[in-house]
C-alpha cells in the first residue's frame, strides 16, 4: 500500500500542465495507489470512531436515562466538547495523547465529536418509549435490564439509527480535517491539491470521493435500520 505521506504532491504538477482542468482520468490512473490508500485510511478511521463511540455513549445515555438529575450535565458536558474548533481539538490532542502523530490522535477527536449526537440520540429514543409499554412489561414480570433489551431498545432503535447515521455523516467529513497531523484520509488529496498549485483535479477527486463516501454510508445505513425494524415496513 502506498504511504499517504506521497499523497501531498501529485505526480503530474499543475505548473507543469498545458492545462488545469477540475477532472482528468490520467490522474486518477496515475495515482490509483495513492488514492485507494486514503480511501481505506479514511473509512477504516470512520468506522473505528462510530465504534467507539457508540460503546462510550451507549453507558452515558443509559445513566442519564436512568438518573434524570445527570442528563444535564451529562449533555453539557459533550455539548461544550462539540463546540471546541476541530482544528484546535487535533492540535491540541497531539501533544498531550501521548501516541504522537499517529491515526489514534485524529481518533480521539473524532470521537469526541461523534458523542454529543449518539448520547442525545440514544436518550431521546429511550425517553420516546411509551409509559404503558414499559407498565405492560412490568406487568408481565420483566427486570429492569430484560426491559432494556427487550422493549426499550427495539424501540428506541430508530433514533438510535438516526444519531448513528448523522454521526458517521459528520465523521467522515469531519476525518480530511485530520489531514493537520498526517492522518486525514482523502483531506490529504484536498490538502495536497492546495499545495500543488492548485491542482483541480487532485482537489475535486478527493472532494468527490469524500461526498460518495458520506452518501454511501448513509443510504447503508438506512438499509440497516429498515432491517432493525421491520415493523415499520409493515406499517408503510
Amino acid at each position: 500500500m502506498a504511504s499517504l505521506s506521497s499523497l501531498a504532491s501529485a505526480h503530474l504538477l499543475a505548473a507543469d500542465a498545458p492545462s488545469n482542468p477540475w477532472f482528468t482520468w490520467q490522474y486518477v490512473q496515475d495515482n490509483k495507489d495513492a488514492i485507494l490508500a486514503a480511501l481505506q485510511q479514511h473509512v477504516i478511521l470512520t468506522a473505528q470512531t462510530i465504534a467507539i463511540a457508540l460503546l462510550i455513549a451507549f453507558p452515558l445515555a443509559l445513566l442519564a436515562f436512568r438518573f434524570k438529575r445527570l442528563a444535564g450535565p451529562v449533555l453539557g458536558l459533550t455539548g461544550v466538547l462539540y463546540t471546541i474548533p476541530s482544528l484546535a481539538l487535533f492540535a491540541f490532542i497531539a501533544p498531550i495523547n501521548g501516541f504522537g502523530l499517529t491515526p489514534r490522535t485524529v481518533l480521539v477527536g473524532l470521537v469526541i465529536y461523534a458523542l454529543l449526537i449518539l448520547v442525545r440520540n440514544i436518550l431521546v429514543g429511550l425517553d420516546g418509549v411509551p409509559d404503558e409499554v414499559r407498565e405492560a412489561a412490568q406487568g408481565m414480570g420483566y427486570s429492569r435490564a430484560r426491559m432494556l433489551w427487550k422493549v426499550e431498545l427495539p424501540i428506541a432503535v430508530p433514533a438510535v439509527m438516526a444519531g448513528v447515521r448523522v454521526a458517521t455523516v459528520s465523521t467522515i467529513a469531519l476525518v480530511t480535517v485530520g489531514v493537520i497531523v498526517g492522518y486525514g484520509g482523502l483531506g490529504a488529496l484536498i490538502i495536497g491539491g492546495f499545495q500543488n498549485n492548485f491542482y483541480r483535479a487532485e482537489i475535486l477527486t478527493g472532494s468527490v470521493l469524500t461526498v460518495a463516501l458520506g452518501l454511501t454510508a448513509d443510504l447503508l445505513l438506512a438499509g440497516v435500520t429498515r432491517l432493525l425494524t421491520p415493523w415499520s415496513r409493515t406499517r408503510s
